[in-house]
């Protein structure tokens, strides 16, 4: 039995990372420590207070563990790795797991090329990025690709020189062809310093060239030719258009800004690469009410840092954080040269600041616009429900529907909306066991039964093992039952709720003659809906996604019974011999005619398989 007071008493001054598990032993916070001693005891203070989440978590701890570190900068990266790895519960988590793609030449070949990537890794190529779309950079690969006809295939060159034919890029006269010895290093090189140079930035002198080859085609009415050359042109000035100049210093920067209210915080990222800003994104962050600027911005850079391969020299921020000599420290350890933590006081670069902070705002703003316009649609929706059915505190509701065709394979479905969305791990299909037959209610009375009887015993063998019952797949009773049918269908299953002891709201989604829904069967009344109100489209959904999953269910079985093949009733014919068969033989009829001989010819077959085949199409032929 973990005893927390003995257990603090036995808690070192040393650095290091302390873990958080609860009564199933899940991990639900990972944090750092100057000693260790100091800040675990602090949690477990009366008089502590850190606010409503670190509250909650503290209740629900159950045992901690910690891990001794040589230093405070060891600590954070530990603790980096371990949150990225488990993602606990009560840690301030970075809600987007983006990797973003790079531009690289292979400097260690004789013959570079010039490839898309999505990580850094310690080798001779040279690496450009990141950039924030991967379509850029295939479509900046492609147009380098046509302007210095680079090669694009993998074989190892000079070895293979010669080895196979010219691939189609040489022959519509992409490709120098280092592969057939058509162009030498020197020259080839000269190509990729070019490409080099372009993805540094240099295109005035790439169009330059073009604008004097497309002219002199024109001087010498090789028109084709010079429309080549201008469409190049025109992808050049585009992706050059792209990349605005933010400062001539040439360094590579990120800018870091941050809005946030009492629920959402969004985080904006202006990437500037050899001075020149390439691209902006933006991170949503979960976050407590307790959570400064400050420190959501130190946890952003941790977990942001940790899972990208390019560090920049410098990050200019909105504000001071939390650690940030640590952070500084572990960086320049990532990147292997001093990085710099700078917030920035006027200038340029304090405008920049400003602008990203902006842009994090317009992103927090429009995504609160467009949450108002779901919950509408949602808990909006979920009201105006419970509104007609005179209920409080709906938010959980449970739609079944049953399919069959002439009581073939029969199947119910389960589906579940939580405030009003869709809560797909919670889904269940039902294969019938009782019933045979098209017995539609004694169909649903077997499916209700098993998800009630499941969840009931679920919840005592988990009350029996004190374990909170959100572990448990059935555990979660809804707030009301749906049911596609009217009168019938929901008797089924107040039926069913009497026999168990179960209280629940059930109503019946009502259909016209034309399979539209038109009202609630609610308390042995027919209640109408407002067709144009977001509770009818919820309900009309909710009717829709019951029926599409059972349907969906009942077809994947009926597609398992169709697969069965005849051959797979041939005693001794495994998968590799049907296939051989199959492949062996233009029809099944082919396969029936064949003669033991002819069998014999296939690679896969010996004389009793081609016997056994043989036999079972020609029962009592008599043949050897």
């Amino acid at each position: 039995m973990f005893d927390i007071q003995e257990e603090l008493k036995k808690l070192p001054t040393k650095p290091g990372v302390y873990i958080m598990h609860d009564k199933t032993d899940a991990i639900i916070y990972v944090g750092k420590a100057v000693s260790l001693r100091n800040r675990v005891r602090q949690y477990f203070r009366p008089s502590h207070n850190e606010g409503i989440k670190k509250d909650q978590m503290v209740r629900q701890i159950e045992r901690f563990e910690y891990i001794i570190t040589d230093s405070e900068l060891e600590a954070l990266i530990l603790e980096c790795n371990l949150i990225k790895e488990h993602r606990p519960k009560y840690n301030t988590m970075l809600r987007d797991d983006k990797t973003y793609p790079y531009i690289r030449v292979t400097l260690g070949e004789e013959f570079p090329r010039v490839l898309f990537s999505r990580q850094i890794k310690k080798d001779k190529s040279r690496y450009f990025g990141p950039y924030t779309s991967a379509g850029a950079v295939k479509d900046t690969i492609e147009l380098l690709q046509k302007i210095y006809k680079l090669r694009t295939c993998s074989r190892a060159l000079p070895k293979d020189t010669g080895k196979e034919r010219p691939c189609l890029n040489y022959h519509i006269k992409q490709c120098l062809a280092p592969c057939q010895g058509k162009v030498d290093k020197e020259t080839y090189r000269e190509q990729i310093d070019g490409a080099i140079s372009f993805l540094n930035g240099n295109y005035d002198s790439v169009m330059k060239d073009l604008e004097e080859k497309m002219n002199k085609c024109s001087e010498v009415m090789e028109f084709e030719k010079a429309i080549e050359y201008r469409e190049l042109l025109n992808s050049v000035k585009q992706i050059a258009q792209k990349q605005k100049i933010t400062n001539s210093d040439g360094e590579d920067k990120d800018i870091i800004a941050i809005a946030c209210d009492d629920r959402d915080a969004v985080v904006q990222v202006f990437f500037v690469r050899d001075g020149l800003l390439i691209g902006r994104d933006h991170f949503h962050v979960t976050i407590a009410n307790e959570d400064g600027r400050a420190q959501i911005l130190a946890t952003f850079l941790k977990q942001f840092y940790a899972g990208t391969p390019f560090i920049p020299k410098e990050i200019m921020l909105q504000e001071e954080v939390e650690d940030a000599e640590i952070i500084s420290q572990w960086l320049t350890a990532k990147r292997g040269q001093k990085v710099y933590l700078r917030v920035p006081k006027k200038g340029t670069k304090e405008k920049l600041v400003e602008l990203a902070a902006k842009n994090a705002w317009l992103v927090l703003s429009q995504d609160k616009e467009k949450i108002k316009r779901e919950e509408g649609r949602t808990i909006g929706a979920l009201k105006e429900i419970a509104g007609l059915l005179d209920l409080e505190g709906l938010l959980r509701v449970e739609a079944y529907d049953i399919s069959n065709i002439n009581g073939f394979e029969t199947v119910g479905s389960m589906i579940v909306y939580e405030k009003g969305k869709p809560q797909r791990s919670d889904y269940r299909k039902f294969k019938l066991r009782t019933v045979t037959g098209p017995d539609d209610y004694g169909s649903m009375y077997e499916v209700l039964t098993r998800r009630f009887s499941h969840g009931m015993q679920e919840k005592a063998e988990l009350k029996e093992k004190q374990i909170s019952e959100e572990y448990g797949s059935f555990t979660k009773f809804p707030d009301l039952i749906m049911m596609d049918g009217g009168k019938g269908q929901v008797n089924v299953a107040l039926r069913v709720l009497e026999e168990l002891h179960l209280q629940i709201p059930v109503c019946g989604m009502v259909k016209d003659d034309n399979h539209r829904t038109r009202g609630l069967y609610f308390n042995n009344k027919e209640i109408p809906i407002d067709r144009g109100g977001e509770g009818f489209k919820l309900i009309t959904r909710i009717q829709d996604e019951a029926h599409r999953f059972a349907i969906e269910y009942h077809r994947s079985l009926r597609s398992k019974e169709q697969v069965h093949s005849i051959l797979d009733d041939i005693p001794g014919i495994g998968p590799a011999r049907r296939k051989a068969l199959m492949k062996g033989f233009p029809s099944l009829d082919a396969i029936k005619s064949a003669s033991p001989e002819q069998l014999l010819e296939l690679p896969a077959m010996n004389e009793r398989a081609a016997k056994a085949v043989y036999d079972f199409f020609h029962p009592g032929d008599g043949q050897p």
